[in-house]
């Protein structure tokens, strides 16, 4: 069995305080995670059969980044795995192969952790999808937690 397979899926505190923060715009954030997510697993995919170091790096740390918000634990530290072992290849120019069996788990337990995320999720109220948010304040400060796309 391997290592990874020791580490939390999702850690549920992590997951309840992502809860908390975003209520029923989890499931909308939830989104944008499982694309960006599909996007980064396919560039690391393709990097890893072009052997392109270089080409790992982001999409690893982006898939990291994006699920250390969740608690997704496991998926996040195969991500660093990967991410650290490609910057070592850059700067000792090699092929990164020596992550070809953390790559090869990233699609199953990307998909294991988006069903877990999925089932803990609250789904908004019907009433809320027919209308549009009211504007939110959001703490935005020293430290503040924040989720999902950027928006300049």
């Amino acid at each position: 069995m391997s290592y990874y397979y020791s580490i939390t899926l999702v850690a549920e505190a992590e997951l309840a305080e992502a809860r908390k923060m975003l209520g029923t715009d989890l499931a909308r954030i939830l989104g944008y995670y499982e694309e960006d997510g599909a996007k980064s697993i396919s560039a690391i995919e393709q990097a890893l059969a072009d052997e392109n170091a270089a080409a790992m790096v982001i999409p690893a740390h982006t898939l990291k980044g994006e699920s250390r918000q969740f608690g997704a634990n496991r998926l996040a530290e195969l991500s660093e795995v990967i991410e650290n072992a490609a910057r070592r290849c850059l700067e000792e120019h090699k092929v990164p192969a020596e992550v070809a069996s953390e790559v090869a788990m990233l699609r199953g337990c990307f998909a294991e952790t988006l069903d877990l995320l999925r089932a803990s999720t609250p789904q908004p109220h019907p009433s809320l999808l027919a209308t549009p948010h009211m504007a939110r304040a959001t703490p935005f400060g020293p430290g503040a937690r924040t989720f999902g796309r950027r928006n300049g």
